[in-house]
């Protein structure tokens, strides 16, 4: 449950035009596809695949890092994780089984014999859109545990597509469908709450001052 007078408080350390944004993006924001990039070695592919989720609005992002340890994590920090949140998970199986259990169906973006067109995809279920490493895709664990697959019609010599080029051509497409579909995409009132007290906290430079003083004065 969200301290409404808590979150009040914060955001008086804002300007209106600040706090006008974080109800626009909100409006825009969904949980209805979340990302999972696996053993993304490149730190600046995992950042790009971030920030296209930051902008089109797809508001979790997980990475498993079950090959290459922390370093993903470092160049994360970095980046547009103010805005998006960020999961990691230290094996294939931990992930697969969490979004599985939130509802996901988990959908591997590569060729495959039962593969779909992007354009005929159908997004009406939530799904949990799966990039792998740069050279080797998607691991087989990923490959045997996918619901689905999912492929980028392409018509010129060469077979595949930056990860990262990948991420955004794809989530620009189901997100723009989705949005103008009758799913229901948006962010409940109590998610839109969460993340404003969140982006609220983040914006504030003094912030554990901030808190301090406001505890103190509520305990008094």
């Amino acid at each position: 449950m969200i301290d409404l007078d808590y979150l009040e408080y914060l955001e008086g350390f804002l300007t209106d035009n600040r706090k006008e944004n974080f109800l626009k993006v909100l409006k825009n924001r969904t949980n209805h596809f979340t990302v999972v990039v696996e053993d993304v070695f490149q730190m600046h592919n995992a950042s790009a695949v971030m920030r296209s989720c930051e902008v089109f609005g797809v508001q979790n992002m997980n990475v498993i890092e079950q090959r290459f340890g922390k370093r993903i994590d470092k160049q994360i920090a970095m980046g547009a994780q103010k805005w998006v949140d960020i999961t990691p998970f230290d094996s294939v199986s931990n992930c697969i089984d969490t979004l599985k259990s939130k509802g996901y169906q988990i959908i591997a973006t590569t060729p495959h014999t039962n593969d779909c067109d992007l354009e005929d995809f159908d997004f009406s279920k939530p799904s949990a859109l799966c990039f792998g490493t740069e050279k080797e895709g998607l691991s087989e664990e990923i490959m045997q545990k996918a619901d689905g697959f999912l492929k980028i019609p392409m018509v010129g010599f060469t077979e595949s597509l930056n990860i990262s080029v990948s991420a955004a051509i794809i989530l620009q497409n189901l997100t723009n469908r989705l949005r103008n579909s009758d799913i229901p995409w948006q962010l409940t009132e109590a998610q839109i709450l969460e993340k404003r007290l969140d982006w609220a906290r983040k914006s504030i430079k003094d912030i554990k001052r901030i808190e301090a003083r406001y505890f103190e004065e509520k305990g008094k």
